[in-house]
């Protein structure tokens, strides 16, 4: 008996998605020692050549219990659905994980993508919530 696994259904569920090629194509063109700032609006150029909306620091609500507490500004939302965090760091570090799974639990937004612009390389993290 052959068992297939449920096709994942939430945006860019690839490795290969967009979010990331656009990713490793900026550290590809610009390596790395740029401020988060060069890292994030080269993202979204690289994003939008590819045909996808990248909003700067769209400001999300963030709940507390159904009610209204704050405001968040995220480093990037792609197409209104993924949350993307940018990270310049040598290395990956857990404690970003935890933090964008806590601000997509306040936030509502359910996909987020954790990426880290190393010294040698680009690391990723798909999270879903």
């Amino acid at each position: 008996m052959l068992e297939f696994e449920p096709e994942d259904e939430t945006p860019f569920p690839h490795k290969k998605s967009p979010i990331i090629g656009s990713a490793f194509e900026v550290y590809k063109h610009l390596g790395y020692g740029f401020l988060h700032r060069v890292y994030q609006r080269s993202l979204q150029v690289e994003l939008t050549r590819r045909g996808l909306s990248g909003d700067l620091e769209k400001r999300t609500t963030v709940r507390y219990k159904d009610v209204v507490v704050g405001e968040y500004d995220g480093d990037l939302v792609v197409n209104d659905v993924v949350l993307v965090e940018i990270k310049i760091a040598p290395q990956y570090d857990k404690r970003d994980e935890a933090q964008l799974l806590n601000v997509l639990k306040a936030t509502g937004l359910n996909v987020g993508i954790l990426l880290i612009f190393g010294r040698c390389k680009v690391e990723f993290k798909r999270l879903i919530f």
